[in-house]
C-alpha cells in the first residue's frame, strides 16, 4: 500500500512549525486526512498536537542533563537513539492508508541537512526504497526576510542545495512568511530571488533591496580592517559570496515558491506542488457522488 508524505526542513526561525499548522488547517478544512510527526525533540508548543513525538521516545532536556552535551550535539544524539529504535517510526505509520498525508516536522539544526549522515539513513527507512514505502518529498523553507541582506540569501540557497543532494529525494523549496516582505520590494525584483541570479550580486553596492539605488549622503569611514563591518564590506568576502552564488548557478537546482501562511490560497498552492511531487492524486480513488453524500452525513 502506497504512503504519501513530506518531511518539512529548514534553518531555525524558518517557520516549518507554523507552516505545519496552516497545512494541517488547510487539510481540514478541505477534509482530507493528516497524520502529523514531530521529530524536533526540543519542540514544546503545538497549535495541534502531533499524533506521533519522538519526545515519547526521547527529548532533547533529558539528553543535555543526563550525558553533559549541548544543544547541537544532544540533538545529533537524540537522532542516532532514533536511528537505532526506527520501530518507533514503524509502528505508527505501517497501518497508515493512501489517504493520508505524513507531516515530518524536522528540527532548524542545518548541520543534519548538509554534511550529517544520519538524515539520509533516515530518509531511506522512511522512502520507497526502505520498509515504510512512502512517496517522500522535503519541504525546505526558508525565511523569506533573507533577501534583504543578498550574501545572507545566497547562503540560504547553498544550504537548500546541499539538502537537495545529500538527501537525493524531491524538494520543493518555499520562501515563508512573505507577509514580511509586503510594500518592500516590486514583483519583478522578487523574481529574481524565486529564480537566484547571480547578478543581484553585481548591484548589491549600488542598490538596496527595492532596485532603487542608493543615495550616500556621507563619506563612509574606513575604520579598523579587522572589525566584523570592515571584513563584511571586505573585497574577499565579496569573492566568496560571488563563488557560493556561481557554485548555485552552475547547479541550476534551485527556485523557490512564495509561501505566506495567512493566505489560504497561497498554502493550498504549496500543498498542490507537494502532492504533484509525491503523485498524491494518481493513487487516489474516484468517488461516487453518493460516496460524498453520505461523508457529509457521517459527519453531520
Amino acid at each position: 500500500m502506497s504512503k504519501f508524505g513530506t518531511l518539512i526542513m529548514g534553518p531555525a526561525g524558518a517557520g516549518k512549525t507554523t507552516f505545519c499548522t496552516a497545512v494541517i488547517q488547510h487539510l481540514r478544512n478541505n477534509r482530507r486526512s493528516c497524520f502529523y510527526v514531530n521529530l524536533d525533540p526540543a519542540a514544546e508548543d503545538f497549535t495541534y498536537e502531533p499524533d506521533l513525538d519522538i519526545k515519547d521516545l526521547i527529548s532533547l532536556e533529558d539528553v543535555m542533563d543526563e550525558m553533559h552535551l549541548g544543544p547541537n550535539g544532544g540533538l545529533i544524539y537524540c537522532f542516532e537513539f532514533l536511528l537505532e529504535n526506527l520501530d518507533f517510526l514503524t509502528e505508527a505509520l505501517e497501518p497508515l492508508s493512501e489517504e493520508y498525508l505524513i507531516l515530518i516536522d524536522m528540527p532548524g539544526q542545518i548541520e543534519l541537512y548538509t554534511h550529517i549522515p544520519i538524515l539520509p539513513t533516515l530518509v531511506k527507512h522512511l522512502s520507497r526504497t526502505g520498509s515504510l514505502h512512502i512517496n517522500l518529498c522535503a519541504t525546505y523553507l526558508l525565511e523569506s526576510t533573507f533577501v534583504i541582506d543578498r550574501a545572507k540569501f545566497f547562503a540560504g540557497t547553498l544550504s537548500a542545495m546541499s539538502a537537495m543532494i545529500m538527501l537525493e529525494m524531491p524538494h520543493v523549496n518555499v520562501l515563508s512568511k512573505m507577509d514580511l516582505l509586503k510594500g518592500t520590494m516590486s514583483k519583478r525584483e522578487l523574481k529574481r530571488y524565486l529564480d537566484p541570479d547571480v547578478s543581484l550580486l553585481d548591484d548589491e553596492a549600488d542598490a538596496d533591496v527595492t532596485g532603487m539605488p542608493r543615495i550616500r549622503t556621507q563619506p563612509e569611514e574606513t575604520g579598523d580592517p579587522s572589525a566584523t563591518d570592515s571584513v563584511m564590506r571586505g573585497a574577499s568576502f565579496k569573492r566568496l559570496n560571488r563563488a557560493v552564488a556561481g557554485l548555485i548557478d552552475d547547479f541550476s537546482m534551485v527556485s523557490f515558491l512564495r509561501l505566506d501562511v495567512q493566505d489560504e490560497d497561497s498554502v493550498g498552492a504549496i500543498i498542490s506542488y507537494i502532492d504533484d511531487v509525491i503523485q498524491f492524486h494518481e493513487a487516489q480513488e474516484p468517488r461516487e457522488p453518493m460516496d460524498e453524500i453520505a461523508a457529509d452525513y457521517e459527519e453531520s
